[in-house]
């Protein structure tokens, strides 16, 4: 037979054998039925999808079948219960290790039975009675001993601490917490090093920004894993995280001043007025800016006084970004008698600023007369120098021209008054 010597031919033949030996009914597939969830191995994981599309009528059949083994569980638990507690010696711990075992299988039946109810009360049925049953029979293996019975007591912690849903299963818990904990505050170092290299390439962004995104990213990474650590350790999640918002909304409510720092603390972070290291004038206060959180703003004052200034006063007012520039104007005003060269003095002044390496030749300083005051001809002088050099400048010149003056014999006039005395006719 030619065509049986083809090799595809002889693969389309083994691939539908299987097929044709199974008949019609092979076709049609078989719906799961209610025994998969009242098979007592079956997975927890496996039991909740299983009754997600299972009929109301058929979770009650269900929740009946494993009532009625935990109500009978819980029957050769007290029997033997009974029994360690009459015995003495070797036989007291044999039939109190069997007394934990038991338990141990009581729990695993009752854990079965809290998600059939789970289910149960999803689909609108009533669990009462048999929670309250559940209540009643589910303890931690620890709470039968007889506490009169110091040997019965410490057999009965050493079963439960060697147990697998007893002192097992909760150190197993305490170590995945712990792990997880610690896994995720390795991961938060890291992701928050990614971030701070991904913000030092972005072009223009300020160590706020950069502050914090790392500080939000670490502490967002935290919170997820603790989230995580939760439910390892079987605590449910779903109503911590609904307290979380509950609580959320109460605390909005609550510090409605808080979330308005909270919301300038966004905008200066986004429009970026002033960064660490700048000297503002903001709220009233004047200072350099060490640090900035999501609701506040600290600065050093000149004094050296630390002054947190919440960000919605900051973003509220006017901010004066002292040391934004590179470069500062120096604005000092001096005078001279009326009776000095105007021209003279004048030339003497921009001899001082000539002299003066700190002083920028672009844009040029600035020496003009600029008021005929009751006392003095008044010069205006002003320099261009690097905001560094700002109050060094200012001090240097105001000392040199007070010399300069004395030495040129240029008065330096102070307030004065005539009084003229008119002697009246007799």
């Amino acid at each position: 037979m030619p065509l049986l010597r083809s090799p595809l031919a002889l693969l389309l033949l083994l691939l539908a054998g299987p097929l044709l030996a199974q008949g019609p009914e092979a076709e049609k597939p078989q719906p799961p039925t209610p025994q998969v969830a009242t098979e007592e191995g079956v997975r927890l994981d496996v039991l909740r999808v299983f009754l997600k599309s299972t009929p109301k009528a058929d979770i009650e059949e269900i929740a009946k079948v494993w009532f009625e083994r935990v109500r009978a569980k819980a029957v050769e638990v007290s029997g033997q219960q009974a029994l360690a507690l009459t015995e003495s010696g070797a036989d007291q711990d044999t039939a109190t290790k069997e007394a934990i075992k038991l338990r141990e299988e009581r729990a695993a039946l009752v854990q079965r039975l809290e998600v059939v109810l789970d289910a149960l009360d999803a689909k609108g049925g009533d669990s009462g009675e048999m929670r309250r049953y559940l209540g009643a029979v589910s303890d931690t293996g620890l709470a039968d001993a007889d506490i009169t019975d110091v040997s019965a007591v410490w057999t009965t912690i050493r079963a439960w601490v060697t147990s697998r849903e007893g002192g097992i299963k909760w150190g197993m818990n305490i170590v995945k917490f712990i792990v997880i904990l610690i896994v995720f505050r390795i991961l938060s170092r890291i992701v928050a090093r990614i971030i701070r290299t991904t913000v030092n390439r972005v072009k223009g962004a300020s160590s706020l920004l950069k502050d914090f995104a790392v500080r939000a990213t670490r502490s967002t990474v935290m919170f997820i894993g603790l989230i995580v650590a939760l439910g390892a350790i079987e605590i449910p999640i779903g109503p911590f995280v609904a307290a979380i918002g509950a609580a959320g909304l109460v605390i909005g409510l609550a510090l409605q001043g808080t979330l308005s720092n909270f919301a300038a603390g966004i905008l200066i972070l986004v429009y970026r007025p002033f960064d660490v290291g700048d000297v503002v004038n903001v709220a009233g206060t004047a200072g350099k800016v060490k640090a900035m959180n999501i609701f506040s703003t600290i600065l050093s004052t000149p004094d050296n006084q630390v002054v947190m200034v919440p960000n919605g006063s900051v973003w509220g007012g006017t901010i004066t970004n002292v040391t934004g520039s590179d470069t500062r104007r120096v604005d000092m005003k001096f005078g001279i008698g009326y009776g000095d060269d105007i021209d003279r003095a004048k030339k003497v002044l921009i001899e001082i600023l000539e002299k003066d390496e700190r002083i920028l030749k672009d844009p040029a300083p600035q020496v003009e007369v600029v008021e005929l005051a009751d006392s003095s001809v008044n010069f205006v002088v002003r320099p261009w120098v690097k905001t560094a050099d700002y109050w060094g400048v200012y001090f240097g010149i105001t000392a040199e021209v007070k010399r300069r003056l004395d030495a040129e014999g240029i008065s330096i006039p102070f307030p004065q008054r005539d009084v003229h005395i008119h002697q009246a006719g007799e």
